[in-house]
């Protein structure tokens, strides 16, 4: 089971300050949070991919990057990367880059985005998206696992001997997650790749995610790659939590009230009630936590927005410390109880590479052992 944090990257005032931060200092503050993550423990970072204020990643590679230098061991992801409006040859590019910087500690979230006018500002029509993301998907596979490839298809010029480098490191392209919030599409087509599922589910109650999860599940096991409940499911999550519950709730509120992303709505219970968002103690966070697995099965990674709003980076670090001090060892501890035996890890480089190996290696051998057909066996001409 894998904990990390992953950042929308929003620029937003403090509503008990009035400061708004800099975009300077949220790019830094993704690296000092990327760093804590690593300092206590946890396993992921991940940013968000945004082209309009108030959000600042426009370029998680370059942020991802300069992390990998200053970190040694957490994965670097993304929270979204946009398959629609990128060009697959530019992600299949700049993520193989990224793979070789990172000596492998690279995974991507594919999505659709948070905002309809990004189609347009990159030449692309929103009411395609989803057909874009499948095709856009397909040609970015091949050009991952095919060293030349000749490719027409309905939303890009044709590709004709095109290779793309630099080539995957050791051959194996970076794994791959499915983000989708809304979109049964979404889950089919993580499932006929074998790929990984990342249902974000942060803003609806967990009926919605149920059935896109039980969608990926199922067909997970369709097409050949598992039983359903091997397939990789992540999960999204929030909290906000001090020692005292009911700090954690004063302090929180204001930040919740004036945010963007779901101020001005429901109000924070009615909220908690409804999403996975937990604002409370360390055991709370512990115990609502643990229950996700109740509705989604056993999964494989989850991720908590915590950087939002507002808070500032002082706050947001004090969480982190909370959090690998207080919850960390107690949720590792308890997702590891009852978990059978053949539900996988979230698929790491060195993994992928041992078993592409091995898919050779017996590949090899049955071609060896393959007779041969009188016809074609030259010697007798």
């Amino acid at each position: 089971m894998e904990f990390g944090v992953f950042s929308v990257g929003d620029l937003t005032v403090d509503p008990t300050t009035g400061i708004m931060p800099t975009e300077h200092e949220r790019i830094k503050a993704h690296v000092a949070i990327a760093k804590k993550v690593e300092e206590i423990g946890m396993d992921v970072f991940a940013t968000g991919e945004h082209h309009n204020p108030p959000f600042f990643p426009s370029s998680p590679t370059t942020t991802l990057g300069y992390i990998a230098a200053v970190t040694e061991r957490i994965t670097l992801s993304t929270a979204t990367t946009l398959i629609t409006t990128n060009d697959p040859v530019k992600i299949a590019e700049d993520y193989a880059t990224l793979q070789h910087l990172a000596d492998g500690r690279v995974d991507l979230v594919m999505g659709r985005g948070n905002t309809g006018p990004v189609y347009p500002w990159f030449g692309k029509d929103i009411r395609t998206g989803i057909p874009l993301a499948i095709e856009n998907y397909a040609l970015l596979r091949r050009l991952w696992t095919e060293d030349v490839v000749d490719w027409e298809g309905q939303f890009r010029t044709p590709l004709r001997d095109f290779t793309s480098t630099p080539r995957p490191l050791d051959g194996v392209p970076p794994f791959v997650w499915h983000g989708s919030i809304r979109s049964p599409e979404i889950a089919h087509q993580a499932a006929f790749y074998g790929d990984g599922f990342f249902a974000n589910n942060i803003f609806w109650p967990k009926e919605h995610y149920q059935r896109l999860i039980a969608i990926y599940r199922e067909r997970y096991e369709h097409y050949g790659h598992g039983k359903a409940h091997q397939a990789i499911v992540g999960l999204g999550g929030q909290f906000f939590m001090r020692k005292n519950s009911q700090d954690a709730v004063n302090e929180f509120r204001p930040y919740f009230d004036k945010a963007p992303v779901y101020g001005h709505g429901p109000s924070m219970e009615d909220f908690m009630n409804q999403t996975p968002l937990i604002v409370g103690s360390p055991q709370q966070v512990i115990d609502r936590t643990l229950s996700f697995r109740e509705w989604a099965g056993d999964y494989q990674r989850q991720l908590f927005l915590i950087d939002h709003a507002g808070l500032p980076l002082k706050t947001v670090l004090e969480q982190l410390d909370l959090f690998g001090e207080l919850v960390l060892p107690a949720l590792r501890e308890e997702f590891a109880k009852g978990r059978p035996a053949d539900v996988s890890e979230t698929p790491k480089h060195a993994t992928r590479l041992e078993a592409a190996r091995a898919a050779t290696a017996v590949a090899e051998a049955q071609a060896a052992e393959a007779p041969v057909d009188p016809a074609l066996d030259e010697d007798r001409w």
